[in-house]
């Protein structure tokens, strides 16, 4: 559906306003304001998939911890 809005003239053109809009000389800017922010995403959401492991470990070790905390010693 989408694919027929866009052809080649197109994006020329939304190219063209692009950069009648923000110069040629702030485009290098805003891109690499782009690529940061997107290292900065990608570094947050890695850590918040660490975070979120090691409390599911810590979790599944406090389970099994209290899991043989209350079963009962054989009796010799």
């Amino acid at each position: 559906m989408l694919g027929d809005l866009f052809s080649g003239w197109h994006i020329w053109i939304i190219l063209l306003i692009i950069v009648l809009l923000f110069g040629a000389t702030r485009l290098p800017a805003l891109a690499r304001s782009i690529g940061q922010s997107t290292r900065i995403f990608k570094k947050e959401i890695r850590e918040s998939q660490k975070d979120d492991e090691a409390a599911d470990a810590a979790k599944a070790d406090a389970t099994s911890e209290s899991a043989a905390a209350d079963k009962p010693a054989d009796k010799i």
